[in-house]
Order: structure tokens, then sequence, then C-alpha cells
């Protein structure tokens, strides 16, 4: 057997391999799904490079030949009876040699149920909606809009009747500086949080690596902060009279004055993974304890933050999570809801013991989660599969919703009412939408 082995030519392999291949569904923007047409898509390779794609010693696809500008397509059909989880695929490219690992993930198809227990009412807004916030105070609430990538041209601070959900006024952002011969656009507005005390908003603007803040009564601009005051900002949350905002890629929580509009430093946060780095994501904020609950997009990991003394109480891993993204939080139960869209899951957590105690497939892309405190239950917005799940705090579904594509984020009113906002897909009617779910009496 040795001497059959040492025949195999070992000539030099491709030094420059940057070959770039992706697995996704025949259908755009679809789910990879069991039983579903996967697309390989490749691209970076040598014209007329041979390729071969398989899953362990099974090839999935023969014939597979770079063009002149070095593309390659292919398709298989997965079995009815694929796992859900992501599964390694061997690519190896011959003349010259490289191989490389493909991930391709098969996620869950969860049947739409429950539909009859909720009410729901929607309403086209603008295009690129990406979060809400609810004002108690005033009744009212406040969507956030951004389209496409910088030079971002078209964004929206908009301020909306909770019960009509119609737009009682909006506005469009400031011009952004530009970075040497590139336009600046517009600061484009993504994360969002309500301060009550001050009658504010703050917004983070994750292209210019900023925040600003605008009044409740007008939209008018209180202060734009210059660009590099929060890179990469993305959720928000204003609690005791701070305003906290993550900076995904930097380990720490960034901290402003709400009185003074003024930065008042970072909270640092340090991975309990040797040698890996916490990246803040979703914030969630639970008034009774002071503590912030934050979810790292990197490590799967949850820190607790005890706001009052300003420093990190501990950090818990996320058992079965991948590509943990969104949070939420049961005060009654002290558990810890984690949206992972890596995994398509919904993990939930002891904040006390740090154990994760159940994960709950969701279904594809779950992106984020808000814990509804009248009803007790815990939304789900399930990006890739278009639907939003509801559960119970032990796990168990309630109902999955059949939702406008691509739900982005969820926020709870604390009055029963979980509003959904869902990004677009270009001139789709039933994208750039506004829903509202209550549980029927």
């Amino acid at each position: 057997m040795s001497a059959a082995l040492a025949q195999v030519a070992f000539d030099a392999p491709d030094a420059a391999y940057a070959g770039q291949v992706r697995a996704q569904a025949a259908k755009p923007g679809a789910p990879v799904l069991a039983g579903s047409e996967v697309k390989i898509v490749g691209d970076k390779f040598k014209p007329g490079q041979e390729i071969t794609l398989s899953r362990g010693l099974t090839p999935l696809a023969d014939g597979i030949k770079a063009d002149d500008e070095g593309k390659f397509e292919t398709s298989f059909t997965l079995p009815t009876d694929a796992a859900v989880g992501t599964h390694p695929l061997v690519l190896a490219a011959q003349a010259p040699y490289n191989a490389a690992i493909v991930e391709l993930k098969v996620s869950p198809d969860i049947a739409i149920s429950g539909t009859d227990l909720f009410n729901t009412q929607d309403a086209k807004l603008v295009p690129g909606l990406y979060q809400t916030a609810y004002s108690a105070k005033n009744d009212v609430l406040f969507v956030t809009a951004a389209v496409g990538r910088p030079p971002v041209k078209q964004s929206a601070l908009l301020k909306v009747n909770p019960e009509t959900l119609e737009i009682i006024a909006q506005i469009t952002p400031g011009e952004a500086p530009g970075r040497g011969d590139r336009e600046g656009g517009v600061y484009a507005l993504y994360g969002v949080a309500v301060d009550d005390e001050n009658g504010n908003v703050w917004v983070s603007n994750t292209r210019q690596n900023t925040v600003a803040v605008y009044k409740q009564d007008d939209l008018s601009l209180v202060k734009q902060f210059e660009e590099g005051a929060a890179t990469h900002s993305r959720d928000l949350v204003v609690a005791g009279g701070k305003v906290y905002v993550s900076p995904v890629g930097h380990p720490a929580v960034m901290v402003f004055d709400a009185k003074s509009v003024e930065v008042a430093g970072e909270i640092e946060i340090k991975s309990g993974k040797r040698g890996q780095e916490f990246s803040p994501l979703s914030l969630e904020y639970d008034a009774r304890s002071g503590k912030l609950f934050v979810i790292s997009l990197s490590t799967a990991e949850v820190a607790i933050i005890d706001t009052a003394k300003g420093e990190v109480e501990k950090v818990i891993p996320v058992a079965g999570a991948k590509g943990a993204i969104g949070i939420a939080y049961d005060g009654e139960t002290n558990r810890i809801f984690v949206a992972a869209q890596g995994s398509d899951n919904l993990s939930i957590i002891d904040a006390a013991s740090g154990e994760t105690i159940k994960n709950v497939l969701v279904g594809a892309g779950a992106l984020n989660v808000a814990f509804e405190p009248v009803k007790r239950l815990a939304y789900v917005a399930n990006r890739g599969a278009g639907t939003v799940t509801v559960l119970d705090v032990d796990g168990n579904i309630v109902a999955n919703l059949e939702n406008a594509p691509q739900p982005n984020h969820l926020h709870e009113d604390g009055k029963g009412n979980v509003f959904v906002v869902n990004k677009g897909r270009g001139e789709d009617e039933a994208s750039d939408r506004i829903v509202r779910l209550s549980v029927k009496d």
C-alpha cells in the first residue's frame, strides 16, 4: 500500500491560489433546505483548471472546469434526509493543485403554525428599514433606514404612530465627509435607542464609525459625533443616564453621557476563549438589575455588565451557537436568549450558572430576538427563512409566523406588542414593511 501511495504526484501546489467558492441555494436569497438544489459558484481560479467537489469520498459534481475568466458554476441536489447543520465539502483543483474546504449550511424547514393566535398589522414605510425603538413617554415609534453600501445616498429617521403605523415625520441625515476622491453620501442610520429623560433619539452611523443624536419632538439634529467616535457602531441602549454602544470588532462597549451628550469612555470586555477577541453586537438592558447583556459575534459569548459599577461581571460561553448575533433577557427566570444566524437556532442560557439549557432550531438566519414581558414570549426574526418564530421561556415553539422577506429587527413596547421591520428586496411590494404583532386575547 505504501509503495502505491508513493507513486502519487507531489508537484508544487498553487502558491498563488486565490480561488473563492460559495455554496448557496439555487433560488436567489432562499435558504438551503434538505431536498433542494444547491448551486456552487467559483471565481479567481486559473483558466481551464479542473475542479472536483466531494463530501468525504463521494463526488458531488463531475466535469467542473474553470472558464477563461477563472469562473465556474455547478449544482447538485441534496437528499431529502440531509441533516441540518454545516457540512464541510472538499474542493480540489488540478494543474496547478490546491484544495480547500467549502462550508454548506443546511437550514431547518420549520412549518408555518399558530397564525390564528396573533393579531397582525403591517404598513409599507421606506426602503432599507433597519431597527425600531419605542418611546413609552411619548407613545411613538422611531425607525431607522439606510440603503446600500458607501457612499449611502438614501437614509432616514422616521417617527411612526405605533397604532396606525403611519409616518408622522421623517428626516434625511446630513452629508457625510468623503474619503479621498470618493464622495461621502449621507450619514447612514442603523441602530436606534430612545432617551425619554432628555427627549432625544440616539442612532448609530455604522458606515461612518460614529453616532448621532436627534430631538424626539421635531427630529432636529442635537449632535453629530465625529467619525471614529464608535468603530462600526451597531446597537445602542440608553440606561441610567448613559448610552451604551456596541462597536463591532472592538472588544469593548462604548459609553456616552446622555445629558451632556459627550463621550464618557468604554468598558473593555475580554473573551474567555484563549487567543480570541470579543466582538460586541446586540445589546439588552434589564432595568431591575441594572445589568447590560452583550453578545459577541466572533466568540459566541455573552458578557454581563454591572452598569452601576461600570465593569464586566462575567463572560458566559453559548454552547451550540454559531454566528451568535441577537440577544434578549427575561428577569423573572434570569434567562438569556441568543439568536444565532450561523446555526439557525435560539439558545437559552441560565444567567446564574452560565449553562446553556436548550438549543432550538427556529429557521434560516436567526438574526434577532426580543422578549415580550406581558405574555412572556420570545420572538425570533429569521432573516433567511422570512419568518418570525415565537417561543415560550422554556423554548417550546408557540408559533412560526410568515413575515415579509428578510425580517431584520424586533422590538417590544412593554405593552404586549412586538414590532418587526424587514429589509427590502428591490421593488418587491412585500419589502420595506413594519409589522406589529400581539397575542389575541
